[in-house]
This record gives C-alpha cells, sequence and structure tokens, in this order.
C-alpha cells in the first residue's frame, strides 16, 4: 500500500513539475516579441538586441529544463521507492 501512495504521488509532483515549463514558454515569446518591437524601432541595434534577447531566453529556458528533469526523475528513477 505504501508504494502505491509513492507512485501516485510521484505522479501527481512529476505533472506539478512540468507545468513549469509554461512560464518560460510565455516569457520567451514576450521577449522576442519586445525584441522585435525594439529592432522595429532601431534596426542599427539589432545585433545588440538579438545577442541580449537570446541569452535572456536561454537562462529562461533553463527553469523549464530543471522542471522536466525534476518530472522525468519523480516518474523513472524514482528515489522513494528504495526506501521501502
Amino acid at each position: 500500500m505504501e508504494r502505491a501512495i509513492i507512485l501516485a504521488a510521484s505522479a501527481i509532483g512529476a505533472g506539478l513539475a512540468l507545468i513549469a515549463g509554461i512560464g518560460p514558454g510565455i516569457g520567451e515569446g514576450y521577449a522576442v516579441g519586445k525584441a522585435c518591437e525594439a529592432i522595429g524601432r532601431q534596426p542599427e541595434c539589432q545585433g545588440a538586441v538579438t545577442r541580449t534577447m537570446l541569452l535572456g531566453c536561454a537562462i529562461a529556458e533553463s527553469t523549464g529544463i530543471y522542471g522536466l528533469v525534476v518530472g522525468l526523475i519523480l516518474m523513472f528513477a524514482n528515489p522513494l521507492i528504495g526506501l521501502l
């Protein structure tokens, strides 16, 4: 019975961890939109704006990847199962 409860809680936790992918998606879309606006206003700053945008998107995406890794660990390599 304890094993079933841990597996159910792990599945719920994995689902909640994968919700972390929504935030970076929204944030990156917003950042790209604002970068396009900035380039439209001042085309000569395209290189600097693009470089800064890509760096920011990479940092934002890392939070989504952390959520994915936590979800995969909970689903396939659950450390709590070994305690039973």
